[in-house]
């Protein structure tokens, strides 16, 4: 028997995974249902619009328990909340896809989803253009098949879901952390050391919203691991893994061990006015995006489990800017 919920809005059922049993349940919603808040979660539990099994839900602090299904209604888009989104031809890089799985290279300058001043040309108007109906809409009828999400100047790999069964199975995976991201990024200066691991805590900062960082009032844990790849002379290519999914993490964790990426700055500002060589002071002031590429993906297939591994090259201005700090590097 399915509970009863006002027919006002879109029923998202999830399945507690055994990894976040005994935890509370906006906590637990707010992991599988990433794109929704715990603000957001908790005025829907006070409103009776999470319901687990055939219960309602009475509080945000009840903890749930493994295997037990949550029902969350979300509310039905009004027209004041703007148009939803609608199919637009896209060039979209698909390197996978199948009935239940897409996998795309994004371009860097993409925005995932429509937010402020931004309403078209949006990788969802595109993924509408291409599978229509057959995407997920477990994270709302304005963010089809959205699993996971890359900031607008990141380049690479995104897991798109077909439907809504695909989209938990991969939001448990992420939940799980057993879904393996490797970035490629180029930063300022050259680590003296050849890996390094960066366990920091990180929220919104607390003098400016927009970013992500350690002065935070609302820590939540971070993990990251990088690798030294190559000196640039001045800058260097590092390979980077985040075990976790905080917004900004890659880019804010980078900032916080002194070498952020080129190119990005919210984090840096113009520090590129500061390199002596021209030619490498005018790349970089070019390269007008943060110098951070989703160069891998490993991850289980959400139907059949097989552990599957996607591979996205460097786009064309990564290695133009490569090339450059190469030149640079290696002529006296």
């Amino acid at each position: 028997m399915q509970p009863k919920l006002p027919n006002n809005g879109s029923n998202h059922r999830v399945t507690v995974p055994d990894h976040l049993a005994r935890q509370r349940i906006d906590r637990v919603l707010a992991t599988l249902l990433p794109d929704l808040s715990r603000s957001e979660i908790q005025r829907r539990i006070a409103s009776g619009h999470v319901v687990i099994g055939e219960v309602p839900a009475v509080k945000p602090s009840f903890l749930v328990g493994g295997g037990q299904q949550i029902t969350v209604l979300l509310p039905r888009r009004t027209p004041a909340d703007g148009d939803e989104p609608r199919p637009q031809a896209l060039d979209l890089d698909v390197i996978y896809e199948d009935n239940d799985l897409a996998v795309i290279n994004k371009p860097a300058g993409l925005v995932v989803h429509r937010g402020a001043g931004q309403h078209k040309e949006t990788l969802v108007n595109g993924l509408l253009h291409r599978y229509g109906k057959t995407l997920s809409q477990c994270g709302g009828s304005d963010r089809p098949g959205i699993v996971h999400r890359l900031d607008k100047g990141t380049s690479g790999i995104m897991a798109l879901a077909r439907h809504d069964e695909a989209h938990a199975a991969l939001a448990c995976q992420f939940a799980a952390r057993t879904v393996e991201k490797q970035y490629a990024a180029v930063v300022y200066g050259c680590p003296r050391a050849s890996s390094g691991d960066i366990d920091l805590a990180i929220g919104r900062d607390r003098s400016n919203r927009t970013k992500i960082s350690s002065n935070t009032n609302r820590p939540r844990d971070a993990f990251t691991r990088w690798e030294f790849v190559e000196d640039l002379g001045g800058f260097a290519l590092l390979d980077v893994w985040p075990k976790t999914g905080r917004t900004h993490q890659v880019r804010a964790h980078l900032e916080a061990i002194h070498h952020p990426c080129v190119g990005d700055l919210k984090y840096v500002g113009a520090q590129w006015k500061s390199v002596p060589d021209g030619r490498a002071r005018r790349a970089i002031r070019d390269f007008d995006r943060p110098g951070l590429h989703s160069s891998r993906l490993r991850l289980d297939h959400p139907i059949s489990g097989v552990r599957l591994e996607f591979v996205a090259p460097l786009p064309t201005d990564f290695e133009e800017l490569l090339r450059t700090l190469r030149r640079v590097r290696d002529e006296p």
